[in-house]
């Protein structure tokens, strides 16, 4: 791969066009802000540097034509194809996020390796490569809303099921205090989980939009797993103090926390290569057409 495909939109996307005032649509990838910028300007600024050959080709349609002419950003619905992605990223998201938070529950014993885990320690990673994904694609502040959605539903479930808690049980129902047992359990699970994804997805998203500038967009294996590598350890830190602390002891605690942070880790080295061929399947998705 040379090093002008691999340059291609590592600052700016164009999104479309607002036919009446010739105006482009452009997107700053690193923090999804958009800005809308006459066509004149576009094409005498760094930002024509920085755009993919079709990008460029509707651009120059679009003004040699005064705004005539209809390019595939008008007769493909470019946004509905990128939000279908965004919507599907977030509930891939929120159903890992939601499952690993629930399943902590249940710490499980590995008898042969002789280590305490919890069953979403093998899936919460790629909570990072969805995050790693959306910011990729859509930019840091599309990212944190959508880790802000998750951590709003997550919310919502803990504030439902506390109340259930309170309302009358059938009478003779045997289930009644094991559930309450249980679901006060789960709550402070996903209290502890709330907190430290809040805090570990930013962080993760931060780390791979910094990367990504200083690199100049090159190098997306070292920014998705230096990002990784920080947001877990955080991440394993605080879900098991606040989960656990008081109901297992210190040194069960450390010895959770690195077991979970050997195994991220160790699937942060396997995220690279879905995070390169998410990368390539979205830009044929949301531009195939076009070409």
């Amino acid at each position: 791969m040379d090093c002008s495909v691999e340059m291609e939109n590592s600052k700016y996307k164009l999104l479309g066009f607002e036919n009446g005032k010739s105006l482009a649509v452009i997107m700053v990838i690193a923090t999804g802000k958009i800005i809308k910028i006459k066509l004149s300007e576009v094409l005498n600024s760094e930002i024509m540097d920085n755009l993919n050959k079709i990008e460029v080709k509707n651009l120059y349609k679009k003004f040699y034509s005064q705004g005539g002419a209809l390019t595939a950003y008008e007769i493909n619905d470019r946004h509905e194809s990128s939000w279908m992605i965004y919507i599907i990223l977030n509930l891939m998201l929120f159903t890992l996020y939601i499952f690993t938070s629930i399943a902590a529950t249940k710490p499980i014993y590995l008898d042969y390796f002789d280590i305490v885990v919890t069953p979403g320690t093998f899936l919460y990673p790629l909570t990072f490569l969805i995050v790693d994904l959306l910011n990729e694609t859509f930019g840091l502040r599309l990212a944190r809303r959508a880790i802000l959605f998750a951590f709003i539903s997550n919310a919502a479930i803990i504030i439902l099921l506390a109340i259930t808690t309170h309302l009358p049980g059938l009478p003779g129902w045997k289930l009644d205090g094991p559930y309450n047992d249980v679901i006060s359990q789960l709550s402070s699970v996903l209290v502890a989980s709330s907190i430290s994804f809040l805090v570990s997805e930013n962080i993760n998203s931060y780390l791979l939009c910094k990367i990504k500038e200083l690199t100049n967009s090159r190098f997306l294996f070292l920014r998705v797993f230096l990002s990784t590598l920080f947001a877990v350890i955080i991440d394993s830190f605080l879900f098991c103090y606040i989960a656990f602390y008081g109901t297992m002891e210190n040194s069960a605690i450390l010895s959770m926390i690195y077991v979970q942070i050997a195994i991220k880790v160790g699937f942060a080295f396997f995220n690279i290569m879905p995070a390169y061929g998410a990368r390539s399947l979205f830009k044929k998705y949301l531009t195939g057409s076009q070409v």
